[in-house]
């Protein structure tokens, strides 16, 4: 069952970074969780929402003249499902010189009010995406259509980006270390356990400089080290 993914849950994530919220998911037994060869090309932006996701096959006439259906492709499908805030995430298989859209096709996610776009392939007309105000998280930047090599296929189905399954829906949490995806079915477990862990390393590290002690002393915190950060703030 999936928990409903609140504006108030988002700004909750927003305050913590992806490296916690990978071993906040990964304890939960969802691994990989991570997007491997994902990297942020719009260095210091944060990227937190709602997947909608597009997988791309390679082109193949038959299938082409099935789904190039102009405002009714499945990229167009896709973006148009986006409702402010929300990701898109596009399943390119991993082919970082294709890109899976530019300037003109993008425009329809600010016209949409999304938050950004993750690939594992490329995108093109980086600079002037950037300037829609679309946070970037792709396998790298090209010059090159994606036409010769990767082409749209389906709109919110489950998909693969980066080695990782994605479903429409599932939250997406991105900074400069890279992607990770929240199960939607999770967001909540995993938020409590994240904001907690978050503080408790922020007091251990001042635990150990206050005892000039190895941080193998106090990291990774054990459960008693746990509970005597409990203890320190009167919880009980």
């Amino acid at each position: 069952m999936s928990d409903e993914i609140t504006p108030e849950l988002i700004e909750r994530y927003k305050k913590v970074s992806a490296a916690t919220v990978y071993s906040g998911v990964r304890r939960l037994g969802y691994e990989p969780c991570f997007m491997r060869g994902v990297k942020n090309f719009t260095p210091g932006q944060q990227l937190v929402g709602r997947a909608r996701t597009l997988r791309f096959v390679p082109p193949r006439p038959d299938i082409m003249a099935e789904t190039h259906r102009g405002a009714e492709s499945p990229e167009y499908q896709a973006m148009g499902s986006c409702e402010p805030g929300d990701v898109l995430v596009c399943d390119g298989m991993g082919r970082i010189y294709a890109a899976i859209g530019g300037d003109v096709k993008l425009l329809q996610l600010k016209m949409k009010g999304a938050a950004g776009v993750v690939t594992d392939a490329a995108i093109r007309d980086l600079d002037i995406v950037k300037e829609y105000g679309l946070t970037v998280f792709a396998g790298d930047r090209t010059p090159m259509g994606g036409a010769d090599e990767i082409d749209p296929y389906e709109a919110n189905v489950t998909i693969a980006c980066g080695g990782v399954a994605v479903r429409p829906g599932d939250l997406i949490v991105g900074d400069d270390d890279g992607i990770v995806v929240v199960p939607a079915g999770v967001v909540v477990e995993s938020i409590d356990w994240v904001e907690e862990h978050e503080e408790v390393e922020e007091w251990v590290k001042g635990l150990i400089q206050e005892e000039n002690v190895s941080p193998g002393k106090y990291y990774p915190p054990t459960d008693a080290t746990v509970e005597r950060y409990r203890q320190s703030r009167g919880d009980r």
